[in-house]
């Protein structure tokens, strides 16, 4: 059975944890416990084929800035998750983790993800932000963010609804199985 491995990074406490328990358990998690590392399989049919879906789920805080990357090896597709509730972590999309996963595997299928969208519309998390001048971010700025950098594609997901959760991963695979565009070298011929 073919393996695809997913590397899920992005700011601490933006919801990468609860993505994945919530796709491979179909349960939302109760308790927010910081990851350092840790991995999930699930087996996902595509056509008639099994393929082994692995999930690795990073570290966001500095702190393990330098043990992160350690999980990339071999990686055929990388989630870049920032919370639409969290403006700083939309940021760090382009500020960090886009030129880490680059750094380190250059060529590799990235998505970006909007994660705890359920929470775009709640009054308390709005009236938060409006006190600091800022707002959720929306499925355009998103877009248009995944265009600049070149991502693969940019979708968004609520882990507690599993609203376009299964639309994260199912993208995610078709990614991980198409193969890279490659660009055609201009040359230059003298006659």
């Amino acid at each position: 059975m073919q393996t695809i491995k997913c590397v899920v990074v992005g700011d601490g406490a933006v919801g990468k944890t609860c993505l994945l328990i919530s796709y491979t358990t179909s349960k939302f998690p109760a308790d927010y416990v910081p990851t350092v590392f840790d991995n999930y399989a699930v087996t996902v049919m595509i056509g008639d084929e099994p393929f082994t879906l692995g999930l690795f789920d990073t570290a966001g805080q500095e702190d393990y800035d330098r043990l992160r990357p350690l999980s990339y090896p071999s990686t055929d597709v990388f989630l870049v998750c920032f919370s639409v509730i969290a403006p700083a972590s939309f940021e760090n999309v382009k500020e960090k983790w886009f030129p880490e996963v680059h750094h380190h595997c250059p060529g590799v299928p990235c998505l970006i993800v909007g994660t705890q969208t359920d929470l775009r519309n709640d009054d308390v998390i709005l009236q938060r932000l409006q006190r600091q001048k800022l707002s959720p971010i929306t499925l355009e700025q998103g877009e248009k963010l995944a265009k600049e950098l070149r991502a693969v594609k940019y979708v968004e997901c609520s882990a507690l609804t599993q609203r376009g959760l299964k639309t994260v991963f199912d993208e995610a695979i078709v990614a991980a199985l198409e193969p890279p565009v490659i660009k055609k070298s201009k040359k230059c011929v003298v006659l």
